[in-house]
C-alpha cells in the first residue's frame, strides 16, 4: 500500500499564526509526548513512524511548502511539489502517475490519500493497513475510514452507511457535504458518520478516473498542464459518483483542527510567549510570537493571537470567521521556513514607485545552506549577528562571523553555509523580487561551490 498525504491550504483559518507560506500544518504549538512542542506534520510523521508506514507515504504540496513540509518531516518523507494549487483530485492523479512512473507501482497496487493536516489518535494510520484487504473483499471502487460524530457538526461532511457487514465495514448509501444543523442532526439518529477524507483505491481504479476527465496519464504530461488545470475535488468528482464504496468506521479521537477553538482544546497552556491572563479572564488564550507583552484583563473566552503577519483579537467560537474577513486579500508572509533555516521580516517600505526597503532577520541552522541563489536587481546588505560561517559571492568563498558586513549587488550568484547557528540582519533594497530565485539545491556546499564557479563563467 502507498500512502498519499494531501497538504495544501492558504494558511488563512488560524490566521495570523499562519500564511501563505507556514500554513497550520507547521505551527510548533501541539505538546509532544517527548516533551516540549510539535507541529501537526511532525505529529503525523511520528505516527506513521509508530505504525511502520514512513516508507510507503509520499506528501504532495505546492512547491513553495516543499521545503518547510521537508524540515517538519526531518527528510523522513519524500514531498512533491505541485507548481500550482488545483485540488485534492488532481493532488491524488499527480501522486498515483509519480507512484506508477518512479516507484514501479503496479495497477493492483492500493493507494491510500489522506489529509496531512488530520488529528487523531495514535492507532489511527494503523487502521489504514485494513483498508487493501476491505477492497479485496467488498470489491468495492473506494474504501473509506469514518469516525463516530460527537455532535452535530456544520463543518464536516457525512458519511451514512448501509447495515454493518460481518467484517466491521458497511456499504456506502450517501455522502452529505457539511450540512445544517438539523440535517446534522437527523444524520446522527440514522448512524452516519463523520469524513475523516481518507481514501483507498487501486491504481487501475485512479488512472480510470484520470482518463474520464481527459487527462493524460503520465506524469510529466499531466505535470506540464498543471497552469490550465481547473481545481477538482475528490469528493466531488470520484468518492460521490462510486458505483461500490464501502467505509470503515474509526473509533478513536478524530478532529479536524481547522479553527482556534478546535486547536485551543489540544493545548496544554493559555499562554504562549510573552504576557499574561487575569484569573477574570477564563477560558482565554495569549499566543504570541511578537516581542512586546500582551495582557488579557477581564475578558473571557477570547483568543489573542501576535505573529509579524498581524494580530487578532476574537471570541474563541467565532474565531473561524478569519478565513472569510481575510477573504481573497494578497496578504504577503512576514514569516518563512526552509529547510536551511527561517526569515523574519521587520519592516518593509516604499520609497517609490520602483524602489521597497525591506529589513528581515534570517537564521541558518548549523550545516545548513541556502542553496545557489540568483539576486537579479538590488542590493543586499548583511550583518552577521550571531554564528560564524562561508559567504559564496560570484564563486569566491570567504570565511564570516560576528559584527562581518558584506553586500549583494545586482546580477550576482550567492549562498552561504552556516558552521554554528548564523543570525544575519538582511537589509534589502530595490524592486519587490520573487524570493524564489534558486538556481540549484544539493546538500553538498563543495557542489554548490563548483556550480557558482560555472555560473560565473557561463555569464
Amino acid at each position: 500500500m502507498h500512502i498519499v498525504l494531501l497538504c495544501g491550504g492558504s494558511g488563512k483559518r488560524l490566521w495570523p499564526l499562519s500564511n501563505e507560506l507556514r500554513s497550520k500544518l507547521f505551527v510548533d504549538i501541539l505538546p509532544s509526548p517527548a516533551g516540549g512542542r510539535e507541529s501537526m506534520i511532525s505529529r503525523v510523521c511520528r505516527q506513521l513512524e509508530s505504525s511502520c508506514l514512513t516508507d510507503s507515504t509520499l506528501i504532495i504540496s505546492h512547491q513553495d511548502q516543499a521545503n518547510i513540509t521537508a524540515r517538519h518531516t526531518q527528510g523522513k518523507i519524500p514531498v512533491i511539489g505541485e507548481p500550482y494549487k488545483r485540488g485534492t483530485f488532481t493532488a491524488a492523479a499527480l501522486a498515483t502517475l509519480y507512484l506508477q512512473s518512479f516507484r514501479m507501482a503496479k495497477n493492483d497496487d492500493v493507494i491510500c490519500i489522506a489529509p496531512a493536516d488530520v488529528f487523531a489518535g495514535e492507532d489511527f494510520f494503523s487502521s489504514f493497513q485494513l483498508l487493501p484487504d476491505i477492497l479485496k473483499q467488498s470489491q468495492a471502487d473506494i474504501a473509506l475510514i469514518g469516525t463516530r460524530p460527537t455532535h452535530a457538526s456544520e463543518q464536516y461532511g457525512y458519511i451514512l452507511p448501509g447495515g454493518e457487514e460481518r467484517n466491521s465495514y458497511a456499504p456506502v448509501t450517501q455522502f452529505i457535504e457539511k450540512p445544517e444543523a438539523a440535517i446534522a442532526e437527523t444524520l446522527l439518529q440514522r448512524g452516519a458518520l463523520w469524513n475523516c477524507g481518507v481514501y483507498a483505491f487501486t491504481v487501475e481504479f485512479m488512472i480510470s478516473q484520470i482518463e474520464k476527465m481527459g487527462l493524460p496519464v503520465h506524469y510529466d504530461q499531466l505535470s506540464s498542464l498543471y497552469e490550465v488545470l481547473p481545481e477538482r475535488s475528490f469528493d466531488k468528482h470520484v468518492a460521490e459518483k462510486a458505483q461500490r464504496a464501502v467505509v470503515l468506521p474509526y473509533k478513536g479521537v478524530w478532529q479536524d483542527i481547522g479553527s482556534w477553538d478546535t486547536l485551543c482544546a489540544q493545548l496544554d497552556s493559555h499562554v504562549f510567549g510573552r504576557g499574561g491572563i487575569s484569573e477574570s479572564s477564563f477560558d482565554s488564550y495569549i499566543i504570541n510570537e511578537l516581542p512586546y507583552p500582551m495582557q488579557i484583563i477581564d475578558v473571557p473566552g477570547i483568543i489573542a493571537v501576535a505573529s509579524p503577519d498581524g494580530i487578532l483579537i476574537a471570541n474563541k467560537n467565532n474565531s473561524n470567521e478569519i478565513k472569510a474577513r481575510l477573504g481573497s486579500l494578497p496578504l504577503k508572509p512576514m514569516y518563512g521556513e526552509a529547510t536551511w533555516g527561517s526569515y523574519r521580516v521587520i519592516e518593509s517600505s516604499t520609497e517609490d514607485e520602483n524602489t521597497t526597503v525591506t529589513t528581515l532577520n534570517t537564521t541558518v541552522l548549523p550545516g545548513k545552506h541556502m542553496g545557489l541563489r540568483w539576486h537579479r536587481a538590488g542590493c543586499r546588505a548583511w550583518t552577521v549577528l550571531a554564528g560564524s560561517g562561508h559567504l559564496l559571492i560570484n564563486g569566491q568563498v570567504t570565511q564570516v562571523t560576528i559584527g562581518n558586513q558584506f553586500t549583494i549587488t545586482s546580477e550576482s550568484v550567492y549562498s552561504i553555509l552556516a558552521e554554528t547557528r548564523m543570525v544575519i540582519l538582511e537589509v534589502r533594497i530595490g524592486e519587490p523580487e520573487d524570493e524564489n530565485n534558486i538556481l540549484f539545491e544539493n546538500e553538498d556546499w563543495n557542489i554548490i561551490v563548483e556550480r557558482a564557479g560555472s555560473h560565473e563563467t557561463k555569464q
